[in-house]
């Protein structure tokens, strides 16, 4: 498109090519993403009227414009001041806007979650604000989270002479919540079909939801919670009621990304022709060309068991072409990892991610059994007591009781971990027992040492730390593995990843289908939030484990049970 011509005088005007509005195609697919984090997807009635309400703040994207560079609107004056200054989302009127009542949970789970609802109006009853003010004491995740929602609503309030008109959400920098925050200024006095019991915070609130859904007739009145109980007692009083989706990274768990992809029987006939291949470093590398190639994924694991059978890491993607690198075989004994050999497919290439020191973020997800733990404790042991690439091994985990608390437990920091420590107790005993300590636990005679001096080494270079220390801490040439990750937090696991410095991998293990933390779900998990995150990062890798070697009673009972 040719440049407008430049104005001869002062005040005169340049003409712009403005493109057409943005078509019906783009703006359902704009709305389809913005409903999915509003509303549970379930609600396919409520996301069809969507595009009504959504459509009066979109504009035209660049890929829009691209596409159809030869449908432009006629020339329009626009003065050169407004024509360097980016187009504002437009506020939708007030009877199109949603009205959401965010339980307290809600609030306690994701301390942001007031400005997560883009262009609807949110509603906190005065139960709500209660109940804030009795979690913000102590140094939980909870009490952190009260204190920052109660900071957020004290800076958006700040300077606000009338509440009853609702405060702007974006007043805080916020520019994607374009909705308005409102508070319960007065007593909303309203009768419940079913009579419930007087002076519990879950029935005053569906109290508030009835009494808003009779004086906003027209408008929709939505409870977000993360009860369960909560919910169903809502639909159960004829309220609308939602969970809380904004944190979930998938819908279905079963999308998560597992870090293997099997190749088709056609994959030489289609990818076959002009392939090349070079050495370096001992490894073998293939650049391959093919429809397929745009599919792969940096780190990503690929294999075919074929008459030409391939077993290979996606080291680079470029359009329809790929570079592939041959794996190291774990599997074959001469190649074990502290007397660890590889049992399947999968353990060989977790132990390809694991002994690689270009790869600084492992994750490996499977049943128990797998040997998840295993693995990770074999190649730390070796990459720090033989190759010395890490001066100490760090382990920590959540400790997410699965029954009743035991209470509080007397010792140092360690010796109050050990409970929890018990599978590196175990793994730690195969370890022992395997054949790759040969050269700690000979001496020059030939004879072996006792068995507690060389447990003893292995301790003294493996430190067990809890997760409530480590805000604030930067760990140098450490090998950090971070147990049972499925009971944290995207935000817990942030700020343990955040604290790798220079030379560290951080190694996390977990079932996702094994979750002891309240109110997160598989797809809501810290260790499904980083798989989807680290995805694709080349100094990242994930495996997912499929099969069990723990015994065959294990693998029978992980099936039958």
């Amino acid at each position: 498109m040719p440049l407008p011509k430049l104005p001869t005088s002062m005040g005169a005007t340049v003409a712009i090519m403005n493109p057409e509005p943005p078509t019906a195609t783009t703006t359902k697919a704009t709305v389809s993403r913005t409903a999915s984090k509003t509303a549970a997807p379930a609600k396919a009635a409520r996301q069809a009227d969507a595009p009504a309400l959504k459509a009066p703040g979109i504009q035209p994207s660049a890929k829009t414009v691209a596409k159809e560079p030869e449908e432009v609107a006629p020339t329009v004056p626009v003065p050169v001041a407004q024509a360097r200054t980016p187009a504002k989302k437009r506020r939708l009127a007030a009877s199109k806007r949603k009205l959401f009542v965010l339980d307290t949970n809600v609030l306690l789970h994701d301390s942001n979650s007031l400005f997560k609802f883009e262009e609807h109006d949110i509603f906190l009853p005065m139960m709500v604000l209660e109940e804030l003010d009795h979690q913000k004491k102590g140094m939980s995740e909870v009490a952190r989270n009260a204190r920052q929602v109660s900071r957020s609503l004290d800076g958006l309030v700040s300077g606000t002479q009338n509440l009853e008109a609702g405060v702007e959400l974006d007043a805080l920098g916020n520019a994607e919540a374009l909705g308005q925050l409102h508070f319960q200024t007065t007593a909303l006095e309203t009768r419940l079909p079913i009579e419930l019991p007087l002076g519990k915070a879950d029935n005053a609130i569906l109290g508030v939801v009835h009494a808003l859904h009779q004086i906003h007739a027209k408008r929709e009145v939505i409870l977000v919670s993360k009860d369960i109980n909560m919910r169903l007692k809502a639909r159960s009083l004829g309220l609308e009621a939602e969970d809380y989706l904004n944190d979930h990274v998938l819908d279905d768990s079963d999308l998560l990304y597992d870090g293997v992809m099997p190749l088709p029987e056609n994959f030489w006939l289609k990818h076959g022709k002009d392939v090349e291949s070079w050495q370096q470093g001992g490894t073998t590398y293939y650049r391959i060309r093919g429809p397929l190639c745009s599919e792969f994924i940096v780190n990503e694991f690929v294999y075919f068991d074929g008459d030409l059978p391939l077993q290979a890491q996606v080291k680079e993607v470029s359009g329809k072409s790929a570079v592939l690198a041959t794996l190291r075989d774990y599997s074959h004994g001469k190649n074990n990892v502290w007397g660890i050999t590889a049992r399947n497919r999968e353990q060989n290439f977790a132990l390809n991610l694991l002994m690689n020191p270009d790869c600084d973020f492992v994750s490996l997800l499977g049943q128990a059994g797998t040997g998840k733990t295993l693995l990770a404790l074999a190649s730390a042991l070796t990459q720090t007591l033989e190759t010395k690439r890490y001066n100490e091994i760090i382990i920590t985990r959540a400790t997410v009781p699965v029954g009743d608390d035991i209470g509080f437990l007397p010792g140092t920091e360690e010796e109050k971990m050990l409970p929890w420590m018990g599978a590196l107790e175990d793994n730690l005993e195969v370890l022992h027992l395997g054949s790759g300590n040969s050269e700690l636990s000979t001496g020059s005679g030939g004879q072996d040492w006792p068995k507690n001096s060389t447990m003893e080494l292995i301790r003294s270079r493996i430190k067990v730390k809890s997760l409530n220390f480590m805000r604030g801490r930067t760990f140098l040439n450490k090998f950090l593995i971070i147990d049972e990750a499925q009971n944290l937090t995207p935000k817990q696991m942030k700020t343990l990843v955040t604290r790798a410095g220079p030379g560290t991998k951080i190694v996390c293990l977990g079932n996702i289908a094994q979750i002891d933390t309240p109110y997160l779900t598989e797809g809501s998990s810290g260790l499904t939030y980083v798989v989807d995150r680290f995805k694709g990062w080349p100094h990242a890798g994930h495996i997912t484990l499929q099969r069990g070697e723990r015994s065959r009673l294990a693998d029978y009972a992980s099936e039958a049970l």
